[in-house]
């Protein structure tokens, strides 16, 4: 669920002005998992950008009060996020705490990094959210500590369906700032794409695994 349209068309447009977000259907991009992709995503980018990067955390912050009331402690998932969520901490006066994707192999051997106390009421901020796993994996280590995870925040979403069904799998409430859908949007409107590059780009996130540049 993104926040409204108005925020989701404008997080679109600035990733887009800084290169967070790139649009490539006829060069795609290979991602680790090895799909072919016309699209790829690097958010923390907008750390470099100081006016992008407040609106950033302070919508997420804003909507996280409204969404959630006021948690305890402000989570970021890492490593993408945890410039981003600190920001965030930041804004609503919050502890900050991260989420390794496993425990250190040394010294305390902690997957969560920082001061928490058994009970505490959660919000996790992630950056991008693919299909879902990475994330998920942070709210489970959470969840494992005793701590109550009210929901999740990230800056945008592929609105891949295998996500949307890991989430509600778990129970998680997510919203986002962005998506794919409002980022094609805005990307026709500004021209940045043409209409026939829109429809390759529908046509790779309605089954990514599967998709052929050719």
């Amino acid at each position: 669920m993104i926040f409204n349209k108005d925020t989701a068309k404008k997080t679109a447009e600035v990733l887009l002005q800084i290169n967070a977000i790139k649009l490539s259907p006829k060069e795609p991009f290979t991602w680790a998992s090895g799909w072919k992709s016309p699209i790829y995503c690097d958010n923390r980018i907008a750390l470099s950008f100081p006016l992008i990067r407040n609106y950033i955390s302070e919508t997420m912050g804003k909507q996280i009060e409204k969404q959630y009331g006021k948690p305890d402690v402000i989570a970021g998932v890492a490593t993408g996020a945890i410039g981003i969520g600190m920001l965030v901490a930041d804004y609503l006066g919050l502890p900050f705490i991260y989420v390794r994707p496993d425990a250190k192999g040394h010294g305390r051997k902690n997957q969560i990094e920082g001061f928490i106390e058994s009970g505490q009421n959660i919000v996790v901020v992630e950056d991008l959210i693919s299909t879902g796993k990475s994330s998920l994996n942070a709210v489970k280590a959470l969840k494992e500590a005793n701590l109550n995870v009210k929901g999740m925040v990230a800056i945008f979403t592929y609105g891949f369906e295998v996500a949307t069904k890991n989430f509600e799998k778990e129970n998680i409430h997510l919203q986002t700032l962005s998506n794919y859908e409002s980022l094609l949007e805005q990307a026709l409107d500004t021209k940045y794409i043409s209409e026939a590059e829109l429809k390759t780009l529908s046509e790779w996130n309605s089954n990514p695994a599967e998709w052929n540049a050719n």
